[in-house]
């Protein structure tokens, strides 16, 4: 019921917007034809004073830029209260994977288990990789859980070193309490050791 609502708010303000940008086309498209039928002028001498400035033409290309900025904003705020009703704080839990330097270990997938339940697949794109060696953060679940302890199960595939297939998994323990919680699922590589190593931080 939520959700349908929400949706019903940003569609409708895009649809304000797309209305705005089609009559701005129509206007301009107008103009050339009203400037053709208009009577042609004779070579009587005009008073510059009498004649008005002409409005200048961006001003309704800037109004519909303004509009568009609006309705991105208030998609944004929609998105964020929708993220409010359906996790509040009090259950809200979000599991994020990071990768630290990551060359002992190319990601093609992850696969999390909360309470022994699959929460998500996820099969990575060659630009989705880069982005994690760049030091990006991906959330890949958010969800809610009631509080007490639970487990979370992660397992990593993809390339290890020698470009041999690899597989490997990292579990952890935790309670949750009536606050947010903030789990991130690293990958790290080990120079000691030569390999990747997979870990579990959560985020007080």
């Amino acid at each position: 019921m939520i959700r349908r609502f929400l949706q019903a708010l940003s569609f409708g303000a895009l649809l304000v917007a797309q209305h705005v940008s089609v009559s701005a086309q129509a206007t301009k498209a107008t103009e050339p034809a009203a400037a053709a039928s208009a009577p042609a002028l004779s070579n009587a001498p005009v008073s510059t004073a009498a004649v008005a400035p002409a409005a200048a033409p961006a001003s309704l290309d800037s109004r519909i830029q303004d509009l568009k900025g609006d309705v991105i904003r208030l998609n944004r705020d929609l998105l964020v209260l929708e993220e409010e009703l359906l996790f509040p704080a009090n259950t809200q839990v979000a599991l994020f994977v990071s990768m630290d330097v990551g060359k002992l270990f190319e990601l093609d997938s992850v696969q999390i288990k909360l309470d022994d339940k699959v929460v998500t697949n996820y099969l990575y794109t060659p630009l989705e990789v880069q982005a994690l060696h760049r030091g990006g953060v991906q959330r890949v679940y958010l969800g809610n859980l009631r509080a007490g302890t639970h487990e979370i199960v992660a397992f990593f595939t993809g390339k290890g070193p020698h470009e041999r297939d690899y597989k490997r998994g990292a579990t952890i323990k935790f309670d949750k309490g009536t606050d947010p919680k903030y789990i991130e699922l690293r990958i790290k590589d080990s120079t000691g050791k030569l390999q990747p190593e997979f870990d579990v931080k959560i985020w007080q």
